[in-house]
């Protein structure tokens, strides 16, 4: 079986692409449910500040309008960076809630179904206050699993006082008094404070109406970050990846062995026995599962290597496979030419030919719809082909690269202006490998690889000894 059909290498390549295309229409597809969880937390700050922006509908008098800020401020942050994070479509699993809440009502809103009744008084002693009164009116609320919220700061001063940490502005007898009050709510509920009374999203200062405009702002800018944060996880997760690398890998090995063995089995139909009706003896089936083998652990590396071309040089999946079909091709005419069992000339003219294959491929890849006449169309392949035998027979002595660069000069300068911007092109896709060819190729870099067919070769049942396993079984068969 020849080790650089230009046909299975494409069906890889395909192969390959499906799988390089899934993840990117996963990652667009991704991005945009991300976009619009962003839209729908926006929309929800937008609903503060549309309730502020007519003070004259806020329960209270001026100097008690920000008790009721502090709800709708919670309430939109909360469902805006759960939208951001849980990329929300709709409003519909938010956790937070007015619905069905009376604006007078014991509770305030719902989180997770649990009423919450939210007290934002000026002063911690004040505050714990008024949880007590609420509490007093309110006999069952803070026993059932409904719970207070009071302002972040204020929360952060009781837990410090609880600490015995040093609280600066409050005399011993407003720490004793705070310290009274909390024990009295866990007395009463039998519950502790911390699952009674909760911090909010909000500092005191911050949903006062001369501020609030401000904390609205901060809290659009954080939203911006999360989902900025979230926008980069989900392009990282979308990244080329070892492990897709791994099953592109097996799909390679797959498709490069169920090819093999078709033509195996059709080669052995030209000479007249038919798998169908039993013609088949021990030899022809040891010859066909010999040859699936190979395909599988070529179709393998092959897959590798075009999963790198594809997803680390910006190769489109045909040019990719045209590549790796002139690699495998010309690294076994370069074995045979340094060996000494073909001459520099012989080299040369079957690794053109070997390439031509690919050629035409990159050069219809490449060119797209340029226009190329028929006349030039042998020169402009010959200039590809050779560009390829130049860039993947680096191992080459000096002359033979000379020869390969004077064959190129020859064919190109058949060219006119037009074709040899065709050309350019093509050859510009070059420019950008840099070393990634040979990285491609490199039996280290692609250990993980191989182990891949390897260990498909064994769930198969085949001979250890008929296994490729290491690089200097790789380099016989290539050879072969």
């Amino acid at each position: 079986m020849k080790s650089h059909t230009p046909v299975g290498d494409q069906l890889i390549g395909s192969a390959v692409n499906a799988l390089n295309q899934a993840r990117i229409n996963d990652e667009i597809f991704t991005l945009s449910r991300q976009d619009i969880a962003f839209d729908l937390a926006r929309e929800q700050m937008q609903k503060v500040r549309d309730f502020v922006a007519s003070p004259g509908n806020i329960l209270g008098s001026m100097s008690t309008k920000h008790g009721e800020i502090a709800e709708q401020v919670e309430v939109a942050v909360r469902n805006s960076e759960q939208a951001i994070e849980e990329r929300l479509q709709d409003a519909s699993t938010f956790r937070a809630t007015f619905e069905s809440v009376g604006r007078t009502a014991p509770q305030d809103y719902l989180i997770d179904g649990m009423d919450v009744q939210s007290k934002f008084i000026n002063g911690t002693n004040n505050n714990l206050v008024h949880v007590l009164k609420h509490m007093e009116a309110y006999p069952n609320f803070g026993k059932d699993g409904s719970f207070y919220h009071i302002p972040k700061d204020t929360w952060q001063e009781i837990q410090d006082v609880l600490d015995g940490k040093p609280v600066e502005g409050l005399k011993s007898s407003t720490i004793e008094a705070i310290k009274a009050k909390v024990a009295e709510i866990e007395r009463q509920t039998q519950r502790p404070f911390a699952d009674v009374v909760r911090p909010g999203v909000s500092d005191y200062k911050d949903v006062q109406l001369g501020k609030i405009d401000e904390t609205l702002d901060k809290h659009d800018q954080e939203l911006a970050k999360q989902n900025d944060a979230k926008r980069a996880e989900i392009i990282d997760d979308h990244q080329p990846s070892l492990a897709e690398g791994m099953r592109a890998t097996a799909m390679g090995a797959a498709v490069g062995g169920a090819f093999a063995l078709g033509t195996g089995i059709y080669r052995k139909y030209r000479d007249g026995k038919n798998i169908f009706r039993g013609d088949f003896d021990a030899q022809d089936w040891q010859d066909v599962g010999l040859d699936s083998l190979k395909g599988a652990a070529v179709g393998g590396i092959s897959a590798g290597a075009i999963y790198t071309l594809t997803n680390y040089a910006s190769m489109g999946a045909p040019f990719a496979s045209a590549l790796v079909t002139a690699t495998k091709g010309v690294a076994s005419l370069a074995h045979s030419y340094q060996r000494g069992e073909i001459g520099l000339d012989e080299f040369t003219d079957l690794g053109l030919i070997v390439c031509a294959e690919s050629a035409i491929v990159g050069a219809m890849t490449v060119a797209g719809q340029a226009l190329i006449p028929v006349p030039v169309l042998g020169a402009l392949i010959g200039s590809i082909s050779g560009k390829f035998m130049v860039t993947v027979a680096k191992s080459l002595d000096g002359k033979a690269r000379q020869t390969l660069q004077a064959r190129m000069d020859e064919f190109s300068r058949r060219l006119d202006a037009i074709e040899q911007q065709v050309l350019n092109r093509i050859l510009s896709e070059f420019a950008a490998l840099g070393e990634l060819t040979k990285a491609a190729f490199n039996v280290e870099n692609n250990r993980q690889l191989l182990e891949a067919s390897i260990t498909l070769a064994q769930a198969h049942g085949v001979d250890d000894d008929k296994i490729i396993k290491n690089a200097d079984d790789l380099d016989a068969f290539m050879t072969a």
